[in-house]
């Protein structure tokens, strides 16, 4: 007899499983991209810009697959994919291969972006996945700091053995879901309706039909594509500015995947203890309040950003980089809390994925941006523009908190 796992305990499984191996391989692979592969600042842009255009390419059409056929299918493809992208990066350190590995795990991503928010929202109920997705992010926080130690434990001697062995890990995620996720509130197309091509333009008209009649999921999106120009210039130039402006502390000094896994892992500990009362008290059903904590966030997050660049104290540098690590894992369930609300199971998966593609468009629009600022100006000049590039944000939050009233009104 076929045993019916818990959803909610997959789920978290999922969680973990990937907050243990994403920040193994992620912690050493900038430093793998600088110090193995000796990439520049410029390549360091672009393999992030290639990425996203991998991200942006099949971000809509993998969100229609989870719509129209499965969404547990389009999750174990993506794992399967994502651990497949990360082998490649790991035993090939030059600039081509590493463009490759992004498109592959790119590809993978998208699979998974969206779906398995969808998935669990369809198993559980809507009001219910909000709530996990933000119990999710504290647990998975915990998972990070075993997946931190691994790094360390692997990539002492070796910084590119943390990425072949998360991403064997990563596969091994999309092997066990095949065999142990349920898949028993999400309805597919018919077989016999399922004119692929036709069925899926259908559904991705309706996904933008249902974001045209939502002004304040406009506006949300709008959100996401300011953070999407922000976040590429500095998730690749971090590694970069701080081993090129300070010298690190003589106790780390003969092993760098160390001290910047002991610099996550802080953060990480920081991350818990902060969002422990925001996951008590915070109402994710309600989008003012939502708004209310992007707004603190989204500012934050920009001063933060200027403060990192500008800082000539080690201390305060990592202080800075701190605040932006706890800040941009507090905004992301919140951010996706926002975008799922009230939204149709038939086409949840698509907009979910739109969402996705706006944040990616965000990204190979500001990174090769800022890629050319580091090369013809500096990395310092180029991170303080991407704190630039968020500021627009805080007016679409506005302007969503300002929607989310007119709309508490009419009703």
């Amino acid at each position: 007899m076929k045993r019916n796992f818990n959803p909610i305990k997959i789920y978290l499984f999922i969680e973990i499983a990937a907050s243990t191996f994403f920040p193994m391989i992620f912690v050493a692979s900038s430093l793998y991209q600088v110090t193995v592969a000796e990439l520049t600042p410029l390549q360091l842009v672009l393999v992030g810009t290639t990425l996203e255009i991998s991200a942006f390419i099949f971000e809509i059409p993998t969100g229609i697959v989870a719509d129209i056929y499965s969404r547990k299918l389009s999750v174990i493809i993506g794992y399967l994919l994502m651990g497949a992208g990360f082998l490649i990066e790991g035993f090939f350190p030059a600039f081509a291969p590493i463009l490759l590995a992004q498109v592959v795990w790119g590809l993978g991503y998208t699979f998974t972006s969206g779906a398995s928010e969808a998935w669990i929202s369809d198993e559980i109920g809507e009001e219910k996945a909000n709530r996990l997705f933000l119990r999710a992010t504290s647990v998975g926080l915990y998972a990070s700091l075993l997946g931190m130690g691994l790094a360390v434990l692997t990539g002492g001697q070796n910084t590119a053995l943390p990425i072949r062995w998360g991403g064997i890990g990563i596969i091994l995620i999309g092997i066990i879901l095949a065999l142990t996720m349920p898949e028993t509130g999400f309805k597919p197309t018919p077989r016999e309706d399922r004119d692929t091509w036709g069925q899926m333009v259908h559904t991705f008209k309706e996904g933008i039909a249902a974001v045209r009649a939502r002004p304040r999921l406009l506006s949300v999106l709008g959100i996401g594509l300011f953070y999407g120009l922000y976040s590429e210039g500095f998730d690749r130039l971090w590694v970069k500015h701080i081993l090129g402006s300070f010298a690190l502390p003589a106790f780390f000094a003969n092993n760098q995947v160390a001290f910047f896994s002991a610099l996550k892992a802080v953060g990480t500990v920081l991350t818990i203890i902060t969002l422990r009362p925001i996951e008590k008290r915070l109402d994710t059903s309600q989008p003012q309040a939502i708004g209310r904590a992007m707004l603190f966030v989204t500012g934050a997050i920009s001063a933060g950003l200027i403060g990192f660049a500008f800082s000539s104290l080690l201390g305060l540098t990592i202080g800075a980089f701190l605040l932006i690590m706890i800040l941009r894992q507090i905004a992301t369930p919140l951010y996706t809390s926002w975008v799922n609300q009230k939204l149709d199971s038939r086409t949840r998966a698509t907009v979910l994925s739109i969402s996705s593609q706006v944040d990616a468009v965000g990204q190979i629009a500001g990174g090769p941006s800022v890629g050319l600022i580091a090369k013809f100006a500096s990395v310092v000049a180029a991170i303080s523009t991407s704190g630039l590039l968020l500021t627009p944000a805080l007016f679409l939050v506005g302007r969503a908190n300002a929607q989310s009233r007119e709309l508490d009104k009419d009703i």
